[in-house]
């Protein structure tokens, strides 16, 4: 089947990427590997030794990344609908992270410890429908939301993707009803014709 205009224009960008390029040389399993690069460069999310939740981790750029910061002694968590390759000191999981038994074995693989990061780079299937994409989308950074409530630290941190547009305001009020200090960017991996931004949540509201 030949590709359509669209398919051929993605295809050039993609194999013209910087990022794409970088990730094929250093190893790296996406090119999102380099935005929770910057995120830590700036932001410090990892100390030798954490326990990091990925959720939405497939095909595990991130987790790459979180597992060699916290060495030694660390424990990066994922999950994905998506099967994910092994890899050195992540522990996976295949299936729906909305789902109660999913986060209860999560849950068990923390232990006796809370997360002190929690990462979602999750999306929806994207429909087309801007309206039902952007809900769906919501939908996920609410569940997120709930597992941090649950099984992260204290003055733990929470990295999120959310999609700009009409859900945005209220996704961003959740956030700031569930943790003390939130921040919003857009790292300079992320394509600038992407709807894409990042919330970085800190400290948990209610949460002793």
């Amino acid at each position: 089947m030949a590709r359509s205009k669209s398919s051929n224009s993605w295809l050039e960008r993609h194999i013209k990427d910087p990022y794409v390029r970088r990730a094929r040389a250093d190893g790296y399993r996406s090119r999102a590997a380099f935005k929770l690069i910057e995120v830590d460069k700036r932001d410090r999310l990892f100390r030798p030794g954490m326990r990091v939740v990925d959720l939405g981790a497939a095909p595990g750029g991130w987790c790459q990344v979180a597992a060699s910061r916290v060495r030694p002694g660390g424990k990066v968590i994922a999950v994905d609908l998506l099967e994910i390759a092994p890899m050195s000191d992540v522990t996976v999981f295949r299936g729906d992270f909305r789902e109660q038994a999913v986060q209860a074995e999560l849950a068990t693989a923390l232990g006796s410890r809370k997360a002190d990061v929690v990462l979602s780079d999750m999306s929806p299937n994207i429909s087309g429908i801007a309206s039902a994409d952007q809900a769906r989308a919501a939908e996920l950074v609410s569940v997120a939301v709930g597992f941090c409530r649950s099984q992260l630290q204290a003055e733990g941190a929470f990295l999120v993707k959310v999609f700009q547009g009409e859900a945005f305001a209220s996704l961003l009020k959740e956030m700031k009803a569930a943790f003390r200090q939130v921040r919003t960017f857009k790292p300079a991996a992320s394509r600038e014709e992407s709807r894409e931004t990042y919330l970085l949540a800190r400290s948990l509201k209610g949460i002793q």
